[in-house]
């Protein structure tokens, strides 16, 4: 612990909200704590893309209005991890070994996370800590390989997949909607249709919705869930069933990287170990495996 320690860039420490091993203590995080959070994350910046993207566009380590905030590790006024507590828990350059502190953090706040994801060893670390105080598990998604591809794709793409437009938006939330229920088990609607949906309209209005309409319909649709000006994280990827087994999904991958490189040089993607014909697309695209992730789902 001590040599990790001994890596990271001082930190600037205020009020503490527990202990953690050898001494270290969490607290959530405020605005002059920004630097350092994004030095930590930058450790990092495939893995850690969803903090970062958070970042380039609030520039602040502070909680956000609608009450997220992230819980910092400290040692001795030393950073040595964070982990995002919103929605979601997401953690940033956490050793699984402080992940128990962490969990109790995190459920002190007495909020209700739909999901963990993340390197593999840290997210079921907290699951373990989470799930001994009472957080019990929808799903464990233990094995999702995270890949990345720089540089052109190793197939023609195709150039009907486009920027989704506003216009577009009655046929893209559908889709968006039917993937999101194929992908977890139950409707994204579940306890109101409003926030789902500003989610994909603010996507499109983003530019970082990509779909090809066909006759009013979806045929494929991905999305850029996170993006810096370093990487983009592809999510959502959704082919039509009626499209299904007719081998287009390559090209429209293809057509994703290329797209996504218009906003930065590394696309990265992470995706469940059962789904080989998935993997094997991404594959024969170029993506290459560079880490492992976990979803926990509650």
């Amino acid at each position: 612990m001590a040599k990790m320690l001994s890596r990271v860039a001082p930190w600037l420490a205020s009020h503490k909200d527990g202990p953690a091993p050898d001494g270290a203590t969490v607290r959530v995080l405020g605005v002059a704590d920004t630097r350092q959070l994004r030095e930590l994350a930058e450790n990092d910046p495939v893995a850690n893309v969803f903090i970062l993207a958070h970042l380039e566009s609030t520039d602040s380590a502070a909680p956000t209005p609608g009450g997220a905030n992230v819980l910092g590790v400290f040692d001795d006024d030393v950073l040595v991890g964070a982990c995002w507590a919103g929605a979601n828990l997401v953690p940033v350059q956490l050793d699984p070994e402080l992940a128990g502190p962490v969990a109790a953090a995190a459920h002190r706040s007495g909020r209700r996370y739909a999901s963990i994801f993340g390197p593999a060893a840290t997210v079921l670390a907290l699951h373990r800590h989470l799930e001994e105080l009472g957080h019990l598990a929808h799903e464990v998604r233990a094995d999702q390989p995270l890949m990345t591809i720089t540089g052109p794709p190793a197939v023609e793409p195709n150039w009907q997949l486009g920027f989704g437009q506003y216009a577009d938006f009655d046929a893209i939330l559908p889709a968006c909607a039917a993937m999101f229920e194929e992908e977890v088990g139950y409707s994204p609607y579940l306890g109101g249709r409003d926030f789902y949906s500003r989610r994909v309209a603010g996507l499109i209005r983003q530019g970082h919705s990509l779909v090809h309409l066909k006759d009013g319909e979806v045929v494929f649709k991905a999305e850029l869930g996170a993006v810096t000006a370093e990487v983009t994280q592809v999510q959502g990827v959704w082919m039509n069933p009626t499209h299904r087994g007719l081998g287009l999904s390559a090209g429209y991958m293809a057509a994703v990287v290329l797209l996504a490189q218009k906003m930065a040089p590394v696309t990265s993607l992470y995706v469940n170990d059962y789904n080989s014909r998935a993997r094997a697309t991404y594959e024969r695209v170029g993506f290459r495996q560079v880490g492992t992730f976990a979803t926990v789902l509650f």
